[in-house]
């Protein structure tokens, strides 16, 4: 289980500088698929190798501009309801506001560790001003400046030393871990219901975790699986019903902990930003996807050519990532369910392909010959060998070659879509590497 650091604070004080430190490191490597730069709230971050994930609850806020105290108030209720660690930032160069004293309100009744960081010290002077903070009543404040990183360190070795030791679950590694995602109303917990039926007694919980259970096991159908973070488990936190966007937040945990993800589109509503976000959560964590487009049975016009349009409209806006199962279901009237679950399994025997050297080398490298990446100020480009990565997490391949720095992103993906073409990779993201020979 990873941890989960929530940044909150007021607006302007620094939250999304902090978030951009604390996850550079890896972000410039998270990034590396194109168009993956649409959400800038969520990262993963590692320090003395823990690694974590941080949420900026700022970012999600439809227009940040105006944000109101009782969206503020919403966002720390959040945080304090989901993270494991939460970073309350505040601005030396303001001293103490009203609304920090609100946060602080709430943030004094959570047993979650609280850490208030006292960002924009910039200079020496400035950390006499930090005293003032004091009054908030949430402990020492940790001087650092987000911009120029100093203090950071400090911060960050007492921020690891709050996390939980990660009890790690018996999960059986052999079983595939499935995450039903989506937006609020996209029918998850219909999907969820309509998969367990009502036999509440096939499920076997696992003891231990403290967040009610994360995975649940069943066997039905022929199919053997955990499911992850069953929607109906949580306890419901009215204040937070209605806010589609902290729905990106609730994903985090179902999804990290998942092999593949469904993503839940709603049929009479079309895909959304909403969607957008979770979609680029699971590309982020690279994770297996499937995509549902529930309550089809709402449709009127149910014919083959509407099926495409929808079908198409959904793959161009999830580009460049197009290779995933795509079902139209309904989770009410139970059509097409068994197809999720059979597609979701496929999905997880293709995250852990192997393809055989040889194969790799006899198919593609004629291609490659037939289709060489473009030459570049008169130098051309050779690959000559090309292997597969053993234990990694996604299928991932190493394409040697003697110039690699020249071979860019388009020829990249047309090495991808030749691959996928001859091996079944769908549903599943796949790294290739462009190595030194």
């Amino acid at each position: 289980m990873g941890n989960l650091v929530a940044i909150v604070g007021r607006p302007n004080v620094g939250k999304s500088t902090l978030f951009n430190r604390l996850t550079q490191t890896k972000q410039a490597i998270v990034n590396e698929q194109a168009g993956t730069t649409r959400d800038r709230q969520y990262g993963k971050a590692e320090w003395l190798g823990r690694e974590y994930s941080v949420v900026d609850t700022g970012g999600w806020v439809v227009n940040s501009d105006d944000v109101f105290e009782e969206e503020i108030r919403k966002q720390v209720l959040m945080a304090v309801d989901e993270a494991d660690v939460i970073l309350f930032v505040v601005d030396v160069m303001n001293g103490v506001t009203d609304l920090d004293m609100e946060v602080a309100n709430i943030l004094r009744r959570t047993v979650k560790p609280v850490l208030l960081v006292a960002n924009k010290t910039d200079s020496y002077d400035l950390q006499y001003n930090a005293a003032e903070f004091y009054s908030l009543g949430l402990g020492d404040p940790y001087c650092i400046s987000a911009a120029t990183g100093s203090g950071t360190g400090d911060l960050l070795d007492l921020l690891v030393s709050k996390f939980t030791k990660s009890t790690e679950e018996e999960v059986d590694d052999e079983v595939p871990r499935f995450a039903v995602v989506g937006r609020p109303n996209a029918g998850k917990s219909s999907l969820v219901n309509a998969l367990i039926g009502e036999e509440r007694n096939i499920v076997t919980d696992i003891a231990g975790t403290t967040r009610d259970s994360i995975y649940t096991r069943y066997n039905k159908f022929g199919f053997d699986f955990y499911l992850v973070d069953t929607a109906g488990i949580r306890k419901k936190n009215k204040v937070n019903e209605d806010l589609e966007y902290y729905s990106v937040i609730r994903s985090i945990r179902s999804i990290e902990n998942s092999d593949v993800c469904i993503l839940m589109l709603d049929a009479t509503r079309g895909i959304e930003s909403q969607d957008l976000n979770i979609f680029s959560l699971i590309q982020k964590n690279a994770k297996g996807l499937v995509v549902v487009v529930n309550k089809w049975d709402l449709v009127e016009d149910k014919t083959v050519k509407v099926m495409k349009t929808f079908e198409n409209a959904i793959r161009e806006r999830l580009a460049p990532f197009v290779d995933f199962p795509i079902i139209f279901a309904s989770a009410l009237t139970k059509q097409r369910i068994l197809k999720v679950l059979e597609e979701a399994r496929d999905v997880y025997r293709n995250r852990h392909t192997r393809i055989p050297t040889a194969k790799l080398n006899e198919e593609m490298l004629p291609l490659i010959e037939a289709y060489p990446p473009p030459s570049i100020k008169g130098k051309y480009i050779k690959i000559k060998y090309i292997t597969q990565l053993p234990n990694t997490q996604v299928p991932s391949f190493v394409y040697f070659a003697n110039l690699p720095q020249y071979v860019k992103e388009p020829y990249r993906r047309f090495l991808e879509n030749k691959m996928r073409e001859k091996w079944s990779l769908r549903g599943t993201p796949i790294n290739i590497y462009i190595r030194q020979k």
